[in-house]
């Protein structure tokens, strides 16, 4: 890790490493604050974005636990708004080219992110992604009710379980935690989630009192190459405020930040013998591909990923690339696009946590550079 800090590709990165429970790695080098000087320590916060989504798949499954929902529920449900949906034509020019859905959206297509649903994020250029912009769907001074509504009119871009597309879906899931359970997502998720496992560090915003451990936030010096050296700080990213004030949005799909301890406390949980919040069974599910066949996963620029499926809240390895760990089959991982990353495997009883924070980069090199080296010296094969 020291190389991507020494080339200037990252200011700073702590690692760390579970052999079960043990916490057999943990390192911390480069800055917190370049521009300031201050090394990153093992308790600063990050914002973890899409992380968030691990922490929203488990509280609908332990509602689900609960008795409270089904995975095949039809989210009209919870949600009437989002009943009778309609879908983009193939090749349509026009956001009313469409035809009704064959079927309902489910609560287990939410999950796995084969609901229909787009994001407005990744996919520039689209005809989904100007939709999803104008109309602010990822306004943070909205709240997930108002959001539902803003999503109500706008198509799905292809018929309920069909396809995979990274989308809004976990945050629609965070809403339907607010109708089930009767109170908002933060409330319910520190009652069950954060309170339980002590993980103290993890919220919607950082207080004052802490704001000094707040990891400063970068960009790399050119988008279109993410090997060149260079940092550029980003202070009012994504909006003015971010991370460091109360917004209406609680975002099951990118709002929280977290520290390295919540981050392991909540992986340990997920391991055996860890204060699980989940049933053997349901920890199990989640942790197995849910896709079609032949379906997997790709990105808007990036294209398909090889040799991956989706679960209920990451991604999961089922033939190792060039790129992943040998010994990696059945890996349960995710992310945050500020190269927060975190991945389990259930068949080694190993997991490991990346945090760092420079914009756009999920799904790079020097986080899997980490998990090849993990799984290597933990003798994972």
């Amino acid at each position: 890790m020291q190389k991507y800090v020494d080339r200037q590709i990252l200011a700073g990165v702590s690692t760390a490493v579970l052999v079960g429970q043990d916490l057999v790695h943990q390192h911390c080098l480069g800055w917190a604050d370049k521009e300031n000087d201050i090394a990153l320590r093992d308790d600063h916060l990050f914002r973890v974005f899409s992380n968030t989504k691990l922490i929203t798949s488990i509280a609908i499954l332990i509602l689900m636990d609960d008795g409270k929902l089904a995975l095949d529920d039809a989210v009209e449900k919870y949600l009437p708004q989002l009943g009778n949906r309609r879908v983009l034509k193939p090749h349509a020019t026009s956001l009313d080219d469409t035809e009704p859905a064959r079927s309902s959206i489910t609560i287990r297509q939410l999950l796995n992110h084969t609901s229909g649903l787009s994001y407005g994020l990744l996919d520039h250029g689209s005809m989904m992604y100007k939709a999803y912009n104008e109309r602010k769907v990822l306004n943070a001074f909205q709240t997930l009710e108002e959001m539902i509504t803003v999503l109500e009119p706008l198509p799905l871009s292809f018929h309920p379980g069909t396809a995979w597309q990274y989308s809004i879906a976990t945050d629609v899931l965070s809403r339907v935690v607010e109708v089930v359970s009767g109170r908002n997502f933060e409330q319910f998720i520190r009652l069950r989630i954060l309170n339980p496992l002590g993980m103290d560090d993890t919220s919607f915003f950082v207080p004052e009192s802490k704001q000094d451990r707040l990891a400063a936030y970068y960009a790399g010096a050119d988008p279109e190459n993410i090997l060149k050296r260079g940092l550029r700080r980003l202070d009012k990213s994504p909006y003015p405020g971010a991370f460091v004030t109360p917004v209406p949005r609680l975002s099951g799909g990118g709002g929280l930040v977290s520290s390295m301890h919540d981050m392991l406390a909540l992986l340990r949980s997920m391991l055996p013998g860890g204060d699980a919040l989940l049933k053997p069974e349901t920890l199990h599910l989640m942790m197995q591909n849910h896709l079609p066949a032949g379906t997997g996963i790709s990105f808007p620029g990036i294209g398909d990923v090889p040799g991956k499926g989706f679960g209920y809240g990451g991604a999961v390895t089922l033939r190792p690339s060039s790129i992943d760990p040998q010994g990696s089959e059945g890996e349960f991982e995710w992310g945050g696009i500020a190269g927060t990353h975190w991945w389990i495997s259930p068949r080694h009883h190993i997991a490991g946590v990346l945090m760092t924070q420079r914009l756009m980069s999920f799904w790079y090199p020097f986080s899997f550079d980490f998990k090849r080296l993990a799984y290597k010296a933990v003798g994972a094969k």
